[in-house]
């Protein structure tokens, strides 16, 4: 039998259009309460704003509500994106957490805003430059460490002293492969979203990797790739579920705001133009039956040469998410 790399899910609490916010929230705590038994690795929460079918705005808020509703699975951000936010205030949210959930939390680090540019310019405090990146990176690490001393002002965050929680380092383009290398950091690229060139920015985040950076965390490099990925007892089924997820994205690509839609046939599903639009931002995906996911998913661990492996499911009910889940686990753990 295969040995399976680690499995992790990434959660973005999408609302569909029979659901309250409330509901959605709570589906998505069931689920982390699911995957925790099943064994997965981590559960990671997105940052997205002006997103109506989305509900993960308040990262770490769920990331606490998460650790609270499960026992071992680590949960942590996938991920704050750092312009929206103080680097104090980020190492006060996640120093808290850590203190009740002890080297149970993780914290991944983006550059991007997480929405458009309007919401952007309501939100945003700090340059997303590669340099200001470092430096609130670095002032992070020492939030956390053992002195609990920020480096380019020796105040201390008092709640992070000690958690030493690990960060990583989120990308989806080439430049950012190359700052988490030069960081020292583990990368988790965004392949579910933009999988163009994902080999490169791999093999270029391993070449600028550097263990001589103030800001690096680990010996030798680490990555995660992100897939999306749907699994029921046939390929039509999952075939017919996976079409709430590209409604999603049409829907994104043409500035419509509509909360998750129901399946539909696969074949009604837009113009052709568009099915091969999402098709291509969709190339890597993990959609159907038991065996056929285990092969794709083994394939893209071999062509990516990961360490780990994050997850991205949708669905409109959210029975079928756990049903995914479960034969997920199944067939890798």
């Amino acid at each position: 039998m295969t040995k399976h790399i680690p499995l992790n899910v990434l959660e973005l609490v999408g609302i569909s259009e029979n659901q309250t916010v409330k509901e959605a929230i709570e589906a998505s705590l069931e689920n982390a309460e699911l995957i925790d038994k099943l064994g997965f690795k981590r559960l990671w929460f997105a940052e997205h704003h002006n997103t109506k079918s989305l509900a993960s705005a308040a990262t770490s808020q769920l990331i606490a509500m998460a650790a609270a509703r499960t026992k071992n699975i680590r949960v942590g951000s996938g991920g704050i994106m750092l312009p929206n936010h103080s680097p104090l205030q980020v190492a006060e949210n996640f120093g808290t957490i850590a203190q009740m959930y002890p080297d149970r939390i993780d914290l991944g680090l983006g550059r991007a805003p997480g929405t458009d540019q309007r919401t952007s310019q309501l939100i945003t405090r700090t340059s997303s430059d590669a340099q200001n990146f470092a430096n609130s990176i670095y002032d992070l690490i020492g939030w956390f460490s053992e002195e609990g001393l920020g480096h380019s002002v020796p105040v201390t965050s008092t709640v992070g002293t000690g958690t030493n929680i690990p960060i990583w380092v989120l990308g989806s383009s080439m430049n950012g492969a190359s700052i988490a290398g030069q960081l020292g950091l583990p990368y988790s690229i965004a392949t579910h979203f933009t999988p163009d060139d994902y080999k490169q920015k791999i093999d270029m985040y391993r070449s600028a990797f550097t263990t001589d950076s103030p800001t690096s965390q680990i010996d030798e490099p680490y990555v995660m790739a992100g897939i999306n990925v749907v699994v029921a007892p046939t390929d039509e089924e999952a075939e017919k579920i996976w079409t709430t997820t590209t409604q999603m994205m049409v829907d994104m690509q043409t500035g419509q705001q509509r909360k998750l839609q129901p399946p539909v046939n696969p074949e009604e599903l837009g113009t052709e133009e568009q099915r091969k639009m999402m098709d291509a931002m969709f190339s890597l995906k993990a959609v159907g039956s038991p065996e056929t996911v285990r092969k794709k998913l083994e394939e893209f661990t071999e062509e990516t040469g990961a360490d780990e492996l994050i997850i991205v499911t949708y669905t409109y009910d959210p029975e079928k998410r756990k049903q995914s889940m479960e034969l997920l686990a199944d067939l890798w753990f």
